[in-house]
């Protein structure tokens, strides 16, 4: 697994506005997503407690095992129309863990986090700071946090592990329209440098040895070995009460200096059934351009690509997932709460990707269901 995402969102959570809940819990999260036609499958066991230290400081301890088994695709075209992309197992084990530990003095809460991600060709430690400023009397919060990670990964052209480094810097604002409605904004900056590729991604090339004689080789792609990402994330929240429901509307703009730029549309229905279920139908749709240096395959590129990528153009990947594409998840979930201090959950949805470029086979884009169920206990 090359992506570090669940990390930035642990780190970074702590900056987001929320309401504080002065007890002691212990949660459970379990959650299966498959692929279909046998690709990749995840089982993820994720644990949490919180602890309240005094009237004013919080701890949280959070865990995760989870396992990857399956295919997935290699980078290379199809080798005949129909065939589907070639693909590769993998099978692996991750741990990881999170402590949080924040304190509110008077209007303001800081909050310290730190993380660490451990499996056998990846290994991530991460650390955040992070603080909420209420204003106005408290109709306005303003969040500043920072976030770091330094990582460790195996690549199988060369035996020292390559080095990556990431910080990222978030700024938000949330504002109470009225006693139904907030509004925020969130603006992040994410910075990484180092070794950026995908250790387990090839590039295909066909090239004439001789006259009427093709060779077909293969070579580790190959991106920048920095990049700067912004996001901006706008959304609002509306309460209903004739309807006793809310609804959170989202939109994420994102761009780097790969090329890549996203537009993401996310919009969650929260309904209240009764005194004790809430059903949450929710959508995503997100939309992406190609990275500047995607290509399907280097037949007929203008340079020689190297067997030991150095992260120095030229650059080349056949990633699917830097490709122009398109995303969409839609799914249900029910939270029952038989009382005040127990809370059940369980979530099933749909995932879908889709290639937008004309050129990537449809067969490299991947379909998944995904279950998860956890349960909360306070105390």
């Amino acid at each position: 697994m090359t992506t570090r995402c669940w990390m930035l969102a642990l780190l970074l959570a702590t900056a987001q506005p929320r309401q504080a809940r002065a007890e002691d819990a212990v949660s459970y999260k379990y959650q299966d997503y498959r692929e279909s036609g046998g690709r990749i499958a995840v089982q993820v066991h994720a644990a949490m407690i919180e602890k309240d230290l005094g009237t004013a400081t919080k701890l949280k301890v959070h865990g995760v095992i989870d396992t990857i088994a399956g295919a997935t695709p290699t980078g290379e075209p199809e080798r005949t129309p129909g065939a589907g992309v070639p693909l590769s197992t993998l099978d692996e084990e991750r741990k990881a863990w999170s402590v949080d530990v924040s304190h509110q003095f008077g209007d303001i809460t800081i909050a310290l986090g730190g993380a660490h991600s451990r499996e056998s060709d990846y290994v991530s430690t991460g650390w955040s700071l992070n603080t909420l400023k209420d204003f106005n009397s408290r109709n306005t919060t303003l969040a500043l946090g920072i976030a770091g990670t330094s990582d460790d990964v195996k690549v199988f052209f060369q035996q020292e592990r390559a080095d990556k480094r990431s910080l990222d810097v978030i700024a938000g604002i949330t504002q109470l329209l009225d006693k139904h409605t907030s509004v925020s904004l969130n603006v992040t900056r994410s910075h990484a440098t180092g070794y950026l590729s995908d250790p387990y991604k090839l590039v295909e090339q066909i090239g004439e040895v001789f006259p009427g004689v093709f060779l077909r080789r293969t070579f580790p792609e190959n991106r920048p070995d920095s990049r700067t990402k912004w996001l901006v994330l706008g959304a609002i929240n509306r309460a209903v009460p004739a309807l006793h429901a809310a609804v959170d509307a989202s939109y994420r703009f994102h761009h780097d200096d790969f090329g890549i730029t996203s537009h993401t549309l996310n919009l969650e229905w929260y309904q209240r059934v009764g005194g004790q279920v809430t059903l949450r139908p929710h959508i995503r749709v997100m939309r992406q351009s190609a990275a500047d240096f995607y290509r399907v395959t280097l037949t007929g590129a203008p340079f020689t690509p190297s067997s030991a990528p150095n992260g120095r153009a030229p650059f080349y990947s056949s990633d699917y997932r830097l490709s122009e594409l398109r995303t969409t998840n839609f799914g249900l979930k029910l939270v029952w709460e038989p009382r005040a201090n127990l809370q059940f959950d369980a979530t099933l949805e749909k995932y879908e990707m889709k290639g937008r470029d004309g050129v990537t086979s449809a067969s490299a884009y991947p379909r998944a269901t995904i279950f998860t169920v956890g349960g909360r206990f306070a105390f």
